[in-house]
């Protein structure tokens, strides 16, 4: 028989190409999961039950999460990367690192066919049918959910038919959970003048008052919290999670424009992501030059775009890459906030390299490196080239 590896998330859409590939295609499944740290161990073991029940020839799991932190995250931190000011590509992101490795995975195994259970209206679909195309070109790609143009209740139908009767009850909210935030669709965010309920949220206000939280950067990458260090990234991820996530705090809707040309709207929760995003960007403003700043800003634009796209794998993301970590080296140093429900304030920095130095002088006070004279010297220097354009064409 030949092989097909599916990429396997237990819902009903993977489910019924579970079946399909087996008993349509006569062919060899292997479902895999990318696991890039959206699931716990209970998750993933009920995940691979409900997998054999469907008659998949075996499971696995793929521990994605320190790869996705090192191949994107890290440089989302960099980049303060908000596609459209807002949401921290959560979702977006985590697919890169999924779609490749399941491709990887099916080299491997000497697979056939890739399949995806990506329906035809949504991003999903570009993404793996790019990365699978670049990894494994020689593989073919199958979308059924897409190709076959199914309806959710055809799945269903199909799927009790072949006596598998699990409990497909359209949930009120999709969420898709992972350590760099959850996104979260449900009927609101299929309009413009409607928002998510509180109850729409997985994670839950248990806290109010406020408390103080800092964050600790070697180089542009997180490695302490609260004094404690962290040599795991991600451990260091999900500890600022453990402590804002019960704030409420990261919570959004994502307007965008999507692959497929139309308008998209989520609403999404990423406390850690939030919280870390801006307290690097705020440290970045004392550490950095003015024109580092700068060109880093229209770098991270494209690049958070292009990996919103799935573009992952351009040769461009590696050039961009290499300038976005060559301008951490002296991002290093504590930020300090507070922390409310729904909220939270940035304090201020600790930091050896910070630029903000009194022994320059202080900004709107006093200066310890220039003049009167020197001031007026550079005014007019500065503004001649204005002054020789205004004089020569006359302009009032």
């Amino acid at each position: 028989m030949k092989k097909v590896v599916l990429a396997f998330s237990g819902g009903l859409d993977t489910s019924y190409c579970a079946i399909w590939l087996r008993e349509e295609m006569n062919l060899e499944v292997h479902a895999v999961i990318g696991n890039t740290g959206g699931f716990s161990k209970e998750e993933i073991a009920a995940i691979e039950k409900r997998a054999l029940a469907l008659g998949v020839k075996s499971f696995k799991e793929l521990d994605l999460t320190e790869t996705f932190y090192h191949d994107t995250i890290r440089y989302m931190v960099y980049g303060n990367m908000l596609k459209n000011g807002t949401y921290p590509l959560s979702v977006s992101a985590e697919r890169i690192s999924q779609a490749a490795g399941i491709a990887r995975y099916a080299k491997e195994i000497g697979a056939d066919y890739l399949c995806h259970g990506s329906t035809g209206a949504g991003n999903d679909q570009v993404r793996f049918d790019m990365i699978f195309g670049t990894i494994a070109p020689e593989i073919e790609v199958i979308a059924l959910i897409r190709d076959r143009h199914l309806s959710r209740e055809e799945e269903i139908e199909y799927i009790r038919r072949h006596g598998v009767d699990f409990d497909f009850k359209k949930a009120e909210y999709s969420i898709n959970q992972g350590i760099w935030g959850t996104s979260i669709g449900g009927k609101e965010t299929l309009h413009s003048d409607t928002t998510l309920p509180e109850e729409a949220y997985p994670t839950k206000l248990e806290r109010d008052g406020h408390e103080t939280l800092t964050l600790t950067f070697d180089k542009g990458e997180i490695v302490g919290v609260n004094g404690k260090k962290y040599d795991n990234h991600v451990e260091a991820i999900l500890a600022v999670q453990k402590i804002a996530g019960p704030y409420a705090i990261g919570r959004d809707m994502h307007i965008g424009d999507t692959i497929i040309g139309i308008k998209g709207r989520v609403g999404f929760e990423a406390a850690a992501p939030m919280v870390i995003i801006k307290a690097h960007h705020m440290l970045e403003k004392h550490t950095l030059t003015k024109w580092q700043i700068f060109w880093k800003d229209q770098i991270s634009a494209f690049y958070g775009n292009y990996l919103h796209e799935g573009q992952y794998f351009d040769p461009v993301m590696r050039d961009m890459e290499a300038m976005l970590e060559k301008s951490q080296r002296y991002v290093s140093g504590d930020v300090i906030m507070e922390l409310y429900p729904y909220r939270f304030q940035l304090i201020g920095i600790r930091s050896d390299h910070d630029l903000m130095s009194d022994k320059f002088g202080s900004y709107g006070e006093m200066n310890l490196g220039w003049s009167g004279d020197d001031v007026r010297g550079f005014g007019k220097i500065f503004g001649n080239q204005t002054v020789i354009h205004r004089l020569v064409n006359d302009e009032e």
